[in-house]
């Protein structure tokens, strides 16, 4: 069971990289956001199994599944905000965008 653990402790930890090089990597507020909440979610859930396999009580598996789903509600919510907020003070690129829905037709 540890080596499970431990294993979806790695993966999730390289998903969580992988949204951090996004972060630093992308052009424009659009794309970071792309990576910190798409990437972020299931890398958080994948340590969070791993953390639960490994935990040695319910009450610490209760509160994994209590981080995870808090965690699953308000990072795309949290990622729509600034989204709306970068558009609205003009931070977006448009010559990156291939559609902009943003703004009525």
């Amino acid at each position: 069971m540890s080596v499970i653990s431990g294993l979806l402790l790695l993966v999730g930890s390289l998903i969580a990289v992988l949204a951090g090089l996004g972060l630093v990597r992308f052009p424009d507020v659009l794309t970071r956001l792309q990576a910190a909440t798409k990437l972020q979610v299931p890398g958080l859930g994948l340590i969070l199994l791993g953390a639960a396999l490994a935990a040695s009580s319910v009450a610490e598996v209760a509160l994994l599944l209590l981080v995870a789903v808090f965690q699953t509600i308000t990072a795309p919510v949290l990622g729509q905000v600034l989204g709306r907020a970068a558009a609205r003070t003009g931070e977006v690129r448009s010559d990156l965008l291939v559609e902009d829905e943003s703004t009525p037709p």
